[in-house]
């Protein structure tokens, strides 16, 4: 077992447990794209003397399914919800770091960035057009590159996943095909291939099975040691995924004009963005059930907005800009007793 699936048997409870005692400290669900920089973040502040962070690392999916029953304190989605979903509910949201979502690829031999692909090309092989790594259309892209006559074997998430949606959200705007036939969200109908539980699990199965591509948020992919490939982007160019490219898109967002912070930054314009940048969303109550919890959660994410992002560019994500930070820092004030 690798030290990611370690870290996150001993810090995260499991899907199965829906609620944790209010004395266990501040208590949370979600996104497992944002889990290696929270679970940083959790440590460094209970070594500075805060409460311990209880987070399940379940998925966007039943993250917002437990902040809206109220069986936790916080919700983390990579998708944002709508102004109307989140009045429904008497919810905030504000987002808390920036990533990457990377494919991975397991081709004996395969260097990391040595393989090029580009949005056309990735949704055709999730979709089933492209079966064989030989397929011309993945030699076009890599003259001088010797692919085998190996299948293909596409890995999907198999939960509600946010990392899924910002996925299938870039494929959406890249391939017409892919959004007429399969479209975007948290799950989709997958053609064939093979569903892995979490960015954890996901990584576990391309690693494992030979020949397979996967799509994982970029800290797993550092975590793992992963062969990622190169993406073009909406300028044309091939990047690598990295703090810098994930920055670079981040750098084009509106996040003045964006009503709740509902933004999805995938496919942003300039030379040097990366194409599939994606960002975690948390999710409270604006009158919370448990305010003492509540509280504490608020408490811990002013923390990590203001101190925290140190951290979020050691792990390859990339810190909000101190504007964004300080409009965050405003809406809770506002928005969240």
């Amino acid at each position: 077992m690798n030290m990611l699936l370690r870290s996150v048997s001993f810090f995260a409870a499991s899907a199965a447990v829906l609620a944790v005692p209010a004395h266990a400290g501040i208590t949370g669900a979600g996104s497992t794209f944002v889990y290696p920089v929270l679970s940083k973040w959790a440590a460094d502040y209970k070594k500075g003397g805060g409460d311990e962070i209880n987070y399940q690392s379940i998925g966007s999916g039943g993250g917002i399914a437990q902040i809206k029953a109220g069986t936790v304190d916080f919700g983390a989605t990579d998708k944002p919800l709508a102004s109307e979903e989140l009045a429904a509910s008497g919810l905030a949201q504000f987002p808390v770091v920036i990533g990457g979502v990377v494919p991975v690829i397991n081709i004996p031999g395969a260097h990391p960035g040595q393989v090029k692909l580009n949005g056309p090309v990735l949704a055709a092989i999730y979709a089933g057009e492209i079966k064989m790594w030989n397929d011309p259309r993945i030699g076009k892209l890599n003259p001088g590159l010797h692919f085998p006559a190996k299948a293909i074997t596409p890995i999907h998430r198999a939960d509600d996943s946010g990392t899924t949606f910002n996925f299938t959200h870039y494929l959406s705007q890249v391939s017409p095909g892919w959004k007429s036939k399969f479209g975007e969200g948290k799950t989709v109908s997958w053609n064939g291939g093979i569903g892995g539980k979490g960015n954890e699990g996901l990584a576990g199965y391309v690693k494992q099975i030979p020949y397979s591509i996967g799509y994982v948020e970029y800290a797993y992919v550092v975590q793992n040691k992963m062969a990622y490939t190169l993406m073009q982007n909406a300028a044309g160019k091939f990047v690598a995924p990295n703090a810098k490219s994930f920055a670079a898109a981040a750098a084009t967002a509106d996040w003045a004009h964006a009503k709740d912070f509902n933004l999805v930054m995938t496919n942003a314009p300039g030379p040097n963005a990366y194409p599939i940048t994606a960002t975690t969303f948390v999710l409270m109550y604006k009158q919370p059930k448990n305010a003492a919890g509540s509280a504490s959660a608020k408490k811990f994410f002013n923390w990590a907005l203001a101190k925290g992002q140190r951290q979020a560019l050691s792990l390859d994500y990339v810190p909000l800009p101190n504007p964004l930070v300080k409009k965050i820092q405003g809406y809770v004030s506002t928005n969240i007793r």
